[in-house]
């Protein structure tokens, strides 16, 4: 089997809540969405999609990663799909860097696997575990009491895990902080996730200002040493995540007991099967997993979902369904959040069907 054709499509994937703020100002109110079609000269189609969380947050954004599509999408032509260690492997020679530009590429290669072998990529990826997997709620950043007012109702959606984005103001963030924690009940977690917004004496005010209180710290600090020097300083369960881009980074944070939990993100691994080292890495190393991505819609949610179920449930911290928060639908048989938590496909490969409609014409065609 051989890959025939790419094409690119852009979606805009607009917020039910308006927008998403989180540390220094950062705010989307629509995500630009790169969505990846590669057919084989079989006829099997498989999709991927990439969302990067607007030009900064991480080193992507999503004109670039079309630009690099662009680039790298002539060298795939008349490569076997199926063959992903060795696929990813030409494209990291064709493409130095630019994990994020992969990642729709080898979503689309599981999904056409999947299919191919009748499996769906969850069973590929390691196995089921269970019948679902806990999802969690990010509390996009407002004055404490609004934040606090969200917990009721996203509670009634089912969710027991909240993500509360913090990383301004120290003495803000401290209210925040215990206002959301004021509204939790038993069986609840909190994360507070500053997205690398604090200086380091900034995240030492709040971490001992809060030590009374049951939260996760997430990324206080910009850089993994101010990182894990906050870590040391506190004895709060400690998450990375903007700095966790490799297994390197795993290996170097686990020699230092730099954190209990890990966020890992498909797309900054470079897909799935970068992803999924990851993971397994977590596993032998006895570390936590937060199984996501910087953000998408129903195909990229259908990957993660594939992800976190095959995932050893006491190592899946939570996981995300981003389908969830936008307004736009593109693919039918996506997974549905129920009660706070999601089940992967049982259909081959990824398990959905792109609405055409949506996607619109392609911007991009390589044959």
């Amino acid at each position: 089997m051989k890959i025939r054709k790419i094409s690119v499509y852009q979606v805009d994937l607009p917020l039910h809540e308006g927008s998403y703020n989180w540390s220094g100002g950062k705010s989307v109110s629509v995500f630009d969405s790169t969505v990846v079609r590669i057919e084989t000269d079989e006829g099997v189609v498989g999709y991927g999609e990439v969302c990067p969380l607007g030009p900064f947050y991480l080193p992507a954004y999503a004109t670039g990663c079309r630009a690099g599509l662009k680039e790298l999408a002539p060298h795939l032509i008349g490569v076997d799909p199926l063959q992903l260690d060795k696929l990813n492997r030409w494209m990291d020679a064709v493409l130095k860097g630019h994990p994020y530009v992969k990642s729709g590429i080898d979503m689309a290669c599981w999904d056409i696997l999947g299919q191919v072998s009748g499996q769906p990529v969850c069973t590929l990826l390691g196995g089921r575990y269970g019948d679902d997997f806990v999802l969690y709620r990010a509390i996009s950043q407002e004055a404490p009491e609004a934040m606090a007012g969200r917990v009721a109702g996203y509670r009634a959606e089912g969710y027991r895990r909240f993500q509360l984005k913090v990383g301004g103001d120290p003495n803000i963030d401290i209210a925040r902080i215990h206002a959301v924690a004021a509204e939790l009940q038993p069986g609840d977690k909190l994360v507070a996730d500053a997205n690398t917004g604090w200086l380091m004496h900034e995240a030492l005010r709040v971490v001992r200002a809060v030590r009374d209180v049951d939260v996760y710290i997430e990324q206080p600090c910009l850089s993994y040493e101010e990182c894990l020097a906050i870590r040391r300083a506190t004895d709060h369960p400690f998450v990375l995540d903007e700095v966790i881009d490799g297994i390197d980074m795993l290996l170097r944070g686990r020699a230092d007991l730099a954190m209990d939990v890990v966020n890992i993100k498909i797309s900054k691994f470079g897909g799935l099967s970068k992803a999924r080292q990851a993971r397994d890495l977590c596993v032998a190393l006895g570390i936590g997993m937060t199984i996501e991505d910087s953000w998408g819609g129903d195909i990229t949610t259908a990957a993660i979902a594939h992800l976190a179920h095959s995932t050893p449930t006491e190592f899946l911290f939570t996981a995300t369904d981003f389908n969830s928060y936008v307004t736009v639908s593109t693919a039918e048989g996506a997974p549905q959040r129920v009660n706070g938590r999601m089940a992967a496909s049982t259909a081959p490969g990824l398990g959905i069907q792109p609405r055409l409609e949506v996607l619109g014409a392609p911007l991009l065609e390589i044959t």
